[in-house]
């Protein structure tokens, strides 16, 4: 059963200074700020929301097709998707824009001066849901505005139904555009702070917002996720993570894990279980799409954390 993603691909290089920022920023200067800094450590790793998501749900077996816009650059992404088995018949790629990127500098306190160029992700509006066959199952996830209000509105119009994850497209989407998607979807997937920004978005409540779907999650970090209905609130308690790595993709491997379960057919809960599994293994590892592990080590993670193997 494939599982339509659509969301960003972006390239992302990370640069360590060995310093803190601190030091070589003059508060009383800022209004004339022309600093430099030299970065010795230097990476660059395959990102994108889309991509991570994807990058979760083929490690678990499932069938992720995305659907999603890349610029003239987007060659050594197209070939490592191939090599992993990851469909990118739905990826267009235009040839007069460059994939969305972000140049992230940090500190040695893990602060973080970024820049992010959007790029060919500006036009994913250009993707349609409606192009794509036999899918069961989607989720919009961040990426340009045009794209993200257009694909809940197409997989609505398919009869599909889908996981409205807004995450940093909040700032780029209205409050009633906000409310004209979660009545579009079946369930919406945030963390606790992008949530209090929808109610402050909507001015509605959690419980509000909740009546709209078939469920609302809010992930919690490492004190779990909360799912709310029109029933009430159920807690799931957070995979104590092996290391504390790095947080960047955390969240789309939740949701990787949380798309495996309910193309399944589990329960929102077990689902839930197995997307906070995804979401600790993650963040033990740099990087958004690092990590290895086969589906026996995914269901020994998951059995430490809840008593029980997910298959």
């Amino acid at each position: 059963m494939s599982v339509l993603i659509c969301g960003s691909m972006a390239y992302d290089t990370i640069m360590v200074f060995p310093s803190q920022f601190k030091h070589h920023i003059l508060p009383e200067q800022i209004h004339i700020l022309n600093v430099s800094f030299l970065v010795p450590d230097m990476r660059r790793e395959f990102g994108g929301c889309a991509g991570n998501i994807a990058w979760s749900l083929k490690m678990l077996g499932g069938e992720p097709e995305i659907m999603a816009a890349m610029g003239q650059d987007a060659g050594p992404y197209l070939e490592r998707l191939q090599a992993h088995g990851i469909s990118a018949s739905h990826i267009r790629v235009l040839n007069d824009a460059f994939t969305a990127q972000a140049f992230i500098t940090t500190d040695l306190d893990d602060n973080q001066i970024t820049a992010f160029h959007p790029g060919a992700m500006s036009q994913s509006h250009l993707n349609h849901v409606s192009d794509a066959r036999g899918v069961t199952l989607g989720i919009v996830a961040p990426d340009g505005r045009d794209g993200m209000l257009q694909h809940a509105r197409g997989f609505a119009a398919a009869g599909i139904p889908f996981i409205f994850d807004p995450g940093q497209g909040l700032p780029i989407i209205s409050g009633p555009e906000l409310l004209e998607c979660f009545d579009h979807a079946s369930w919406c997937t945030v963390n606790d702070y992008e949530a209090r920004l929808i109610c402050d978005k909507t001015g509605l409540s959690l419980a509000q917002l909740a009546e709209r779907l078939d469920a609302l999650v809010v992930t919690l970090g490492a004190d779990g996720s909360d799912i709310h209905t029109r029933d009430g609130v159920t807690h799931v308690p957070a995979v104590p993570a092996t290391a504390i790595v790095d947080p960047t993709g955390c969240g789309d491997a939740f949701r990787g894990g949380m798309l495996y379960g309910l193309a399944k057919g589990w329960s929102l809960e077990k689902s839930v279980r197995l997307a906070s599994t995804m979401g600790a293994i993650k963040i033990a590892h740099r990087g958004g799409q690092t990590y290895t592990l086969t589906r026996d080590e995914i269901a020994d993670r998951h059995e430490a954390g809840y008593g029980e193997r997910p298959w």
